[in-house]
C-alpha cells in the first residue's frame, strides 16, 4: 500500500502525544534501550517495557492475522543482502532514537509541542526509504510480532533485533557527544574532555543531518526504489 508509511508514522505520532506523559511513549525496545543509555529510565522498568512491547506486538499481529488471514512479516528485498538490511535498519533506527533523545529527553527542548510529529515522521521517512530493502521494522517488537504470527517466516528475525539495537546504541553514544551539556562528570578530566567535545557538536550535527538528507534522497529518488 503506497500510503502505508504515512499510516504507520501517524499512528505512532498520535500515541506518542497520547502516552508521552504517562510512560514516555517508547513503544519500541530500541527506543527504550536508547533512553536507558541516556539515563532517563532505570534498568528494571526498562526490561519490563521491552517485555510489554514485545507481548503487545505479538498480540496485535495475531489479531490482525485472525481478522485478515494474512500477517506479512517484514521481508528483505530479493536483490538485497542480510547485511544490507541490517545496515539500513541500523541507520534509520539510529535516526529514530536520535530524534527521540533530542526532542523528548533534552532539557533545552522540554515542553515543546512538536515531539510527536518529529518522531512519527521519522518512521514515515524510514518506511518509504528502506521498506523495499529490509521491510523497515525499525522496531524489534514489530519484527517479533509479525514473524511470530507468520507461517512463512524466513528465519530473518535476527535482522530486526540486531540492526535496530545497534542503531540505538550508536544514537545514545552520539547524543552524549552532541548534547554533552546534559551530562555532568565527577572526574575533572572527563568533564574537560566533555567540554572540549562540545566545540565539535555543531559540526557533528550538521554531518548527521546532511547524511540522512542525502541518503533519503538517494534511496527514494536516485536509486528508483519508489
Amino acid at each position: 500500500h503506497s500510503l502505508a508509511p504515512l499510516a504507520i508514522g501517524s499512528v505512532l505520532m498520535v500515541f506518542v502525544f497520547a502516552g508521552g506523559h504517562v510512560s514516555g511513549a517508547h513503544y519500541n525496545p530500541a527506543v527504550t534501550l536508547g533512553v536507558f543509555l541516556r539515563g532517563r529510565i532505570e534498568s528494571r522498568p526498562a526490561a519490563v517495557y521491552v517485555i510489554v512491547q514485545v507481548v503487545a506486538g505479538i498480540i496485535a499481529a495475531a489479531i490482525s492475522k485472525a481478522v485478515t488471514g494474512v500477517t506479512p512479516a517484514p521481508t528483505i528485498g530479493t536483490t538485497f543482502t542480510d547485511g544490507g538490511a541490517v545496515l539500513m535498519e541500523m541507520f534509520y533506527t539510529f535516526a529514530l532514537v536520535f530524534v527521540v533523545l533530542n526532542v523528548a529527553t533534552e532539557h533545552s527542548t522540554d515542553g515543546n509541542s512538536y515531539f510527536g510529529l518529529a518522531i512519527g515522521f521519522t518512521v514515515t521517512v524510514g518506511a518509504w526509504s528502506i521498506g523495499g530493502i529490509s521491510g523497515c521494522a525499525m522496531n524489534p517488537a514489530v519484527g517479533t510480532g509479525l514473524y511470530m504470527s507468520s507461517a512463512t517466516s524466513a528465519g530473518k528475525l535476527w535482522v530486526y533485533w540486531v540492526g535496530p539495537m545497534l542503531g540505538s546504541v550508536l544514537a545514545a553514544l552520539v547524543f552524549r557527544f552532541t548534547s554533552g551539556e546534559e551530562y555532568a562528570y565527577k572526574s575533572a578530566t572527563l568533564q574537560k574532555v566533555n567540554t572540549a567535545m562540545l566545540k565539535f557538536a555543531p559540526y557533528v550535527m550538521e554531518f548527521i543531518g546532511t547524511f540522512f538528507l542525502v541518503l533519503t534522497v538517494a534511496l527514494n529518488v536516485g536509486y528508483g526504489l519508489h
